[in-house]
């Protein structure tokens, strides 16, 4: 074994540019920075949305609408979907925890069950809110709606 010929492994190392660190490294100098202006200097960092002192975009465009923070947003689930569950399933109860173990929904949303499509079974269904249409098909067929 030649101990001048060791060398490390492939990919262990890899060559970084030694900025600043005189004129023999390549570096040296202006340091990669340029000439002048604003980006040459210390302490230098770029505003998010900042172009050049022109006026930026999102001051430009007008603000519009409206979004109302205090909407409660629903995962829409349809009485063909819960149809298809049972179907697949064979079961008569149908719960929040039902309905993310089959993938429907992700465990802290909030559900609504809407009246597309028709149904044949006898259910006993818990959501968050029912629309109209599928509270009456649901207890049309006996079944049940219990809101959580």
């Amino acid at each position: 074994m030649d101990l001048s010929k060791l060398k490390p492994a492939e990919g262990a190392t890899h060559s970084k540019k030694r900025i600043a660190r005189g004129q023999g490294s390549g570096h040296g100098g202006t340091a990669t920075r340029g000439h002048k202006g604003q980006k040459s200097r210390s302490g230098y960092s770029k505003k998010i949305g900042f172009e050049g002192g022109q006026m930026p975009i999102q001051r430009v465009v007008p603000k519009f609408g409206f979004k109302n923070f205090n909407r409660v947003e629903y995962k829409a689930i349809n009485l063909k979907t819960l149809q298809s569950l049972v179907e697949k399933h064979n079961v008569t109860d149908i719960d929040l925890q039902f309905l993310a173990e089959n993938g429907l929904i992700s465990k802290n949303d909030k559900v609504k069950i809407l009246g597309v499509g028709s149904l044949t079974a006898k259910l006993n269904v818990k959501a968050h809110a029912f629309s109209k249409s599928a509270k009456e098909a649901i207890e049309k067929l006996e079944g049940t709606t219990e809101v959580i």
